[in-house]
C-alpha cells in the first residue's frame, strides 16, 4: 500500500473497457432498481460474480450512485451481447478520463475537508513535529546508528491506517516484514523513514499528497485520503556496490 503511486487515475483502464456506458446529453437514466437477492452457486457463476468484484472495486474511486451503475449496467450489456448502441463511441469513448477525473477530484476535495481536523490535531499532539512537506512526524523509540537513504533497501514492519482508525494494510497483521527500496515509496515513506534509525518506531501522518493523492488507492484508500502509518525500522541493507570491471 505504500509503493509509489503512478499519475495515472484508477479505474481508468477499466473504465476505458467499458466506453459504451456513457449515457447521451440530455437521456435520463432509469430508475434505479434493488434486484432479489441472488446467490452464485456454480463455480461459473461465482467467478462472474468475483468479476464484479473486481470491475466495482477499480470503479469505487469514482462513487457512483445506483442510478450510474444502472447506466454502466446497459452500456455494458449492450456491448457484450452484440446489440445497437445507445450512444457513439467516437465521441463519448474519449470524454471517459474527464469524466473520471471529475468524479475523482470531487472525492478528494471532501476527503481533504474531512481530513482537515485530524490533521491539525495529530499536528498538535505531544512530540509531534509537523515538516514543511506537510508530513506530521511523532517519533515513538529511538533507534540508532546511521538513517537510510533512498538507495538503501529497508526492513520495516508497519500499520497503515485512515482517518477513522480502519487498518488497510498491515505487515504485522500478516506476521511478515516488508522490504523495498526506499526511493520506490509514496514521498511521505521516503521523507519519514530516512528521519528514523535502525530500531526505531515511528507514526507518519502523511496528508493526500504525500500519499496518493487525488487518485487514491482502490479499493480502500479514497481519493484525496490522509493515512497514517505507525513504522519499526527493523533494519538497513546499503545498496550493493557494482561489481568491478
Amino acid at each position: 500500500m505504500f509503493r509509489n503511486r503512478t499519475s495515472a487515475v484508477p479505474a481508468f483502464a477499466l473504465a476505458l473497457l467499458l466506453a459504451g456506458c456513457q449515457k447521451d446529453a440530455g437521456a435520463t437514466a432509469p430508475a434505479a432498481t434493488t434486484p432479489a437477492a441472488v446467490e452464485p452457486k456454480t463455480d461459473d457463476e461465482k467467478v462472474l460474480y468475483a468479476m464484479g468484484i473486481v470491475m466495482g472495486r477499480n470503479l469505487a474511486g469514482l462513487e457512483l450512485s445506483a442510478a450510474d451503475l444502472d447506466m454502466l449496467k446497459i452500456g455494458m450489456t449492450d456491448e457484450a451481447l452484440g446489440k445497437d448502441k445507445k450512444v457513439s463511441l467516437e465521441e463519448y469513448g474519449p470524454k471517459i478520463q474527464a469524466f473520471a477525473q471529475v468524479r475523482t477530484s470531487a472525492v478528494a476535495a471532501k476527503e481533504k475537508v474531512a481530513s482537515e481536523a485530524y490533521l491539525a490535531k495529530a499536528a498538535a499532539d505531544k512530540g509531534a513535529q509537523k515538516k514543511p512537506s506537510g508530513l506530521i512526524y511523532t517519533e515513538i523509540a529511538a533507534g540508532s546508528g546511521p538513517s537510510p537513504v533512498p538507495s538503501d533497501t529497508v526492513k520495516v514492519h508497519y500499520t497503515g491506517k485512515l482517518v477513522d482508525g480502519t487498518v488497510f494494510d498491515s505487515s504485522v497483521q500478516r506476521g511478515q516484514p516488508a522490504e523495498f527500496t526506499l526511493g520506490g515509496v509514496i514521498p511521505c515513506w521516503q521523507e519519514g523513514v530516512q528521519l528514523m534509525k535502525k530500531g526505531g518506531k515511528a507514526q507518519l501522518v502523511c496528508p493526500s499528497a504525500l500519499a496518493y493523492g487525488d487518485a487514491g488507492s482502490a479499493p480502500k484508500i479514497k481519493p484525496g485520503a490522509t493515512l497514517i502509518f505507525d513504522v519499526e525500522l527493523l533494519d538497513i541493507m546499503p545498496k550493493a556496490a557494482a561489481p568491478k570491471k
